[in-house]
């Protein structure tokens, strides 16, 4: 079991990220690198151009917490932050596909950004359309490939319809950034999220909680070791040994 949770971290980093989580990777955790820097999502703020993606601080985060849970043997809780992990997971594929839908329809995109917007899209339309079939068939009309056009504003809205049921935020995928003017590019901009609340705040929150029981568990056990002792039944008594 601890294993297994193990190879999944092993399997979204991979092993060209090092051991600092600074170098070339090709797998998810090297990909949410790329595109934060694409959509201003960098950093532990969520805000910044250059570092660690905000998702990758993220699931670090989930991913000690599902540790830790399979550790003290709660299983459900971790299987719910599996859940929370895989829907975090969605957030650079669905700011490939939005980037690649903006390039094509206002960029002059030709087949090779067709062709990686279409194969962001299959990667992460399935779970769309659990969320929202409508939602689903806007970004296939406008991504699969030989789409006779793109429309990069229906892609985008298609997509933040669903954001809710996802478990993701306005704030963790960002808008698409133009580093020459320094700005979001037009229509591209992040959406709001009804919420400010983060994700860091909830898992700092469980947490805190599981800590909390802990020690609660420890005060009610020193309480109950006092009042033995006033009863004149100590839990822990001393054992009289002959010296002679």
């Amino acid at each position: 079991m601890f294993a297994a949770w193990d190879e999944g971290v092993a399997f979204y980093t991979g092993a060209m990220e090092g051991t600092d989580g600074y170098g070339d990777g090709k797998l998810l955790y090297g990909l949410a690198d790329k595109r934060c820097v694409n959509f201003k999502t960098c950093g532990t703020r969520s805000d910044s151009v250059t570092g660690t993606s905000n998702a990758n601080y993220d699931l670090f985060d989930w991913f000690a917490l599902g540790q830790h849970q399979l550790l003290v043997g709660n299983c459900p809780a971790a299987r719910i932050t599996k859940e929370k992990i895989v829907d975090i997971m969605y957030v650079p594929l669905i700011q490939g596909t939005i980037r690649y839908a903006y390039k094509v329809d206002k960029l002059q995109g030709a087949e090779k950004e067709k062709a990686e917007g279409a194969v962001f899209a299959a990667a992460v339309l399935p779970r769309i359309h659990a969320a929202n079939p409508d939602a689903a068939a806007k970004i296939y009309n406008s991504m699969k490939v030989g789409a006779s056009s793109t429309d990069s504003r229906a892609v985008k809205s298609a997509f933040e319809s669903t954001y809710r049921n996802l478990g993701i935020t306005c704030k963790q995928v960002g808008g698409l950034w133009n580093d020459a003017t320094e700005s979001y590019y037009q229509g591209a901009s992040p959406c709001a999220d009804a919420s400010t609340k983060s994700n860091k705040g909830t898992v700092g929150i469980i947490v805190g909680s599981v800590f909390a029981g802990i020690a609660a568990i420890a005060v009610g056990g020193v309480l109950f070791m006092r009042r033995r002792e006033i009863q004149g039944e100590p839990v822990f008594q001393t054992k009289q040994v002959d010296m002679s």
